[in-house]
């Protein structure tokens, strides 16, 4: 309802969601690629401990700290309640966390490149089959428990495509207006869905479903878009960069935010003060300024681990 929460709702779901599609079609582009993708045994060890591997360690991170804060020092964090949702947290077995919710993804996407070298031996034609039956299961709500988001298989699928048919070399050349209209379309829509859920009358849910699956391909297209127009500027070279922590960023941010976010909150304010909306704004880079001294530290005091928790992008003196 009101204006900072609109804001809120902007960065969560037009901007931030929007990374996940975009992550996925990236990686089947980059699987589709390469002719190492083809070599199940290797390439499986190279993804498990690229992706996997992290994913459990940094989900041991966020218990050992966000729940071991939590029980020392009260802070309103989840904390162990059984052996079975240790379980859960550290692999993600049948149900998503609730301390680290970014890492499904990671899961999801190791499973994806469990099966990749079949995939890529598939024509494009199967592989595009295949990513509409994805979306479909993502639109009915199919997928768990052997994966929390179907979505993410369509998206990884479609950068296979993108990959064999050359999408992503003529997306570069697109106009920018072009790339950015069915996004500038499609989230107006998702919103007024999202509205119209929480106050209006009974939604078809999958109608809403495949609007905010059509929103998030739009999304992935516009930033990728966006990336191509980004990459000869200076901001291109600055994010570039930064590119080696934003692996390390992805994994930490949800602890960061667990562990800071209340004393921040402390200063700020809760949604509705004056400086709340600055804090939404600012929270990327206050993640970023953490992050970059950590990694840093970290790969001088122990290379070997900063290579395991940065799936292998640092790690070097």
């Amino acid at each position: 309802g009101t204006g900072q929460e609109a804001l809120r709702w902007i960065l969560m779901e037009a901007l931030g969601r929007s990374a996940v599609p975009l992550l996925g079609l990236i990686s089947g582009w980059l699987v589709a690629s390469s002719a190492r993708s083809r070599q199940w045994l290797p390439f499986v060890r190279r993804k498990a401990r690229s992706i996997l591997l992290p994913m459990v360690l940094w989900n041991a991170l966020a218990i050992l700290l966000v729940s071991g804060t939590a029980w020392l020092w009260s802070l309103p964090a989840p904390v162990p309640s059984s052996w079975e949702w240790v379980a859960q947290e550290l692999f993600i077995l049948t149900r998503n966390p609730d301390i680290n919710v970014q890492m499904p993804f990671l899961r999801d996407l190791f499973l994806c490149m469990v099966v990749a070298p079949l995939l890529v031996r598939l024509p494009a034609v199967a592989l595009l089959a295949l990513a509409g039956l994805a979306g479909v299961a993502h639109v009915v709500g199919l997928g768990p428990p052997l994966l929390m988001r179907a979505s993410i298989l369509c998206f990884f699928l479609l950068g296979m495509v993108a990959w064999r048919w050359g999408w992503a070399d003529r997306v570069a050349t697109w106009p920018f207006w072009i790339a950015a209209t069915p996004f500038a379309l499609l989230m107006p829509m998702r919103l007024a869905l999202a509205l119209a859920l929480q106050w209006g009358p009974p939604q078809d849910h999958v109608a809403v479903a495949a609007v905010d699956l059509l929103s998030r391909v739009a999304a992935a297209l516009f930033f990728w878009r966006l990336a191509w127009a980004l990459a000869p500027t200076r901001a291109g070279a600055a994010f570039r960069r930064i590119e080696p922590y934003a692996f390390f960023l992805f994994c930490a941010h949800l602890i960061l935010i667990w562990l800071g976010g209340p004393l921040i909150g402390q200063i700020v304010g809760r949604m509705g003060s004056p400086l709340y909306p600055l804090f939404l704004l600012l929270q990327p880079v206050l993640i970023l300024l953490a992050v970059v001294p950590m990694a840093l530290a970290l790969n001088l005091l122990s290379p070997r681990a900063a290579a395991l928790l940065s799936g292998g992008r640092l790690g070097r003196r």
